[in-house]
């Protein structure tokens, strides 16, 4: 193990300004929705954004790489596991109402916001009831569900930089922002980590079995569409208006449904989800992802762009603080 890996870890076990769990040799396919990938060399997991902001601050001292993960709900981590820290921000689950906006920490899941919301009879966020994965995540990815955005609803974001201890306030844009890409996805393709800590959403008073209700049916849509069969990441593909049809449909026509990589397989009901049927390998659905790019290609002409992460060691150097 790399000697500043361990001593960062060491330090979070003795400090009294950490707060959260530290472990060596963490599976990680316990924290991905898909259930594949190796092991965390480290994994660490605050309490609170106290312990997360000292967390990165060792990181940067120390020049440790790291991931930062949430509900691990869109992405396949590698099988060998990963060498540097993951930080995990599930802890940060806090919700909070002052008026008509509600704070969410960024490790909160959208079951507990939607049931937040349904609660305090609070709309506006009915359409991502079901959705896998946490607010920050959804944040970094601008999720998109039943055709509203996260960066319809978004407010402001407080997120912190490995370059220094300082929070920072992102307010809402909408020039920053396009369907499933946010600034934050900007910051790290330019070699610029952020750590989302929370967010803020707009939301209305409403009537709460109505609320109730409109989550209910987004819920059971997930479940007839079979969203919930088989350990998965939803949409592999994003859907591209110039191509006239979504991806699913693409793929369908491609007859490309049930098609297997070893236990990875294009869901039989959805040309749109991969599907882990058994212990697939994070090999074989990328495997099987490029096979699928490749014959839409060949047949059609489309590139279809994943959105799906696939992280290994390679990406955590993108994280590595200079």
């Amino acid at each position: 193990m790399n000697t500043n890996l361990r001593k960062i870890a060491e330090i979070c076990n003795t400090s009294s300004d950490f707060r959260g769990k530290i472990i060596y040799g963490e599976s990680l396919a316990d924290h991905t929705t898909f259930k594949v990938g190796g092991n965390a060399r480290v994994f660490a997991q605050p309490d609170d954004e106290k312990s997360c902001m000292f967390v990165l601050s060792l990181l940067r001292e120390n020049r440790v790489p790291f991931f930062i993960l949430g509900g691990g709900s869109n992405i396949v981590v590698a099988d060998e596991g990963l060498e540097g820290c993951i930080l995990c921000t599930k802890a940060l689950n806090a919700l909070r109402l002052q008026d008509d906006v509600l704070y969410c920490g960024a490790g909160t899941s959208f079951d507990k916001v939607t049931d937040f919301c349904i609660a305090y009879g609070l709309s506006g966020l009915e359409n991502f009831a079901g959705l896998p994965g946490t607010v920050g995540g959804a944040v970094y990815m601008n999720a998109r569900c039943y055709e509203k955005s996260i960066s319809d609803v978004l407010l402001f974001a407080d997120y912190a930089v490995p370059e220094d201890d300082q929070v920072r306030r992102y307010t809402m844009n909408e020039t920053d922002w396009d369907y499933k890409k946010s600034p934050f996805m900007a910051r790290c393709a330019e070699q610029k980590p952020c750590l989302i800590l929370s967010a803020a959403f707009k939301v209305e008073k409403g009537e709460a079995s109505l609320i109730e209700q409109r989550c209910r049916n987004f819920i059971n849509d997930r479940k007839e569409k079979g969203h919930f069969r088989y350990p998965c990441a939803g949409s592999v593909f994003k859907n591209n208006r110039a191509f006239g049809k979504p991806s699913g449909k693409i793929i369908d026509e491609a007859l490309l449904r049930g098609t297997r990589r070893g236990n990875a397989q294009v869901a039989p009901w959805h040309g749109n989800f991969i599907v882990n049927t058994g212990d697939a390998s994070a090999d074989s659905i990328k495997e099987l992802v490029q096979y699928v790019q490749s014959e839409v290609k060949k047949r059609t002409g489309f590139s279809l762009e994943c959105e799906i992460i696939f992280i290994d060691n390679s990406l955590l150097g993108f994280y590595t603080i200079p």
